[in-house]
């Protein structure tokens, strides 16, 4: 998650070329490579990118675009890389054989990394620790809410779960780190019909699982134009006990958060389909119980 609304999937055309514009870079399409162009650098973007291409062509090759060439520090940054196939998970409905090939390609994401060398990987952009303080600041904020009582309920129990709930305890926690894309849009994944391979490595870093499924099952982009089954998703990890908790803990830390993003007068909502900010606090109702 970062403070940007939710956008429509990047384009893979095919044939001749294209451009492609996000809020944090531009992308032009070749027939047989990539190239980006990062318009912000605040959170390493550039480099998080390459590093992450460099790391996973060596320790898990085909899983992400192999990189070509980077001028990290030219005006405007650029990152080249080749042209994955497959089309984005966004827009599709993701269960069965598709959630276990995307389990698949997400556990070897997480684990391909030797433990010696992601210990030197910074920290993802986005994490717990950034998330909790954004949840604590905007939940002490004024919001408006507009006509489904729902929404103001959905933010005031959350609100009471924050406070009340032993978030501290998710920041000091030391579960097994992993390598994490850190961004649950399914527009980052694409599917071949065999294999899930991944795409947008500009927050990624070390992160842990249980934030990286959390990410996954609560990003909008798994329901408001798509369907993912997050059942079917989670039951291929092995999670134990205390996995289980955290996970549960981050779903709902997330949900608030994505609650108030898609709040009137906030980025989210008038880019989203009406309805869907009432969605969402049915959603999170439901993860608080």
């Amino acid at each position: 998650m970062a403070d940007q609304p939710i956008e429509a999937p990047l384009a893979e055309p095919h044939g001749a070329a294209a451009v492609v514009q996000s809020s944090t870079h531009g992308v032009e399409v070749l027939p047989d490579a990539v190239i980006k162009r990062f318009r912000s650098s605040a959170r390493g973007e550039p480099v998080r990118e390459w590093r992450a291409l460099t790391l996973l062509a060596q320790y898990a090759p085909g899983l992400a675009p192999q990189p070509l060439k980077s001028d990290l520090d030219g005006d405007p940054p650029t990152v080249v890389m080749a042209r994955l196939d497959g089309a984005p998970l966004r827009g599709t409905t993701v269960t069965g054989g598709t959630a276990q090939a995307l389990a698949e390609s997400l556990a070897t994401l997480h684990t391909a990394v030797p433990r010696q060398v992601l210990e030197t990987v910074p920290e993802g952009a986005w994490n717990v620790i950034k998330a909790v303080d954004k949840a604590r600041d905007w939940c002490g904020q004024q919001q408006r809410f507009g006509p489904d009582p729902a929404v103001e309920r959905a933010f005031a129990e959350g609100r009471r779960w924050l406070e009340a709930a032993p978030l501290d305890d998710l920041v000091k926690a030391e579960p097994v780190p992993v390598f994490g894309l850190t961004d649950g849009n399914l527009a980052n994944y694409l599917f071949d019909g065999t294999r899930v391979r991944m795409v947008d490595f500009e927050d990624s870093g070390r992160s842990d699982r249980a934030f990286e499924l959390a990410e996954l099952a609560e990003h909008p982009s798994g329901w408001v134009d798509s369907t993912l089954d997050v059942a079917a998703l989670l039951g291929h990890f092995p999670l134990g006990v205390e996995e289980v908790v955290r996970l549960t803990e981050l779903r709902r830390l997330l949900a608030l958060l994505w609650l108030v993003m898609l709040l009137p007068g906030r980025p989210g909502h008038a880019r989203n389909p009406a309805g869907t900010v009432e969605r969402q606090a049915v959603r999170l109702l439901a993860l608080l119980g």
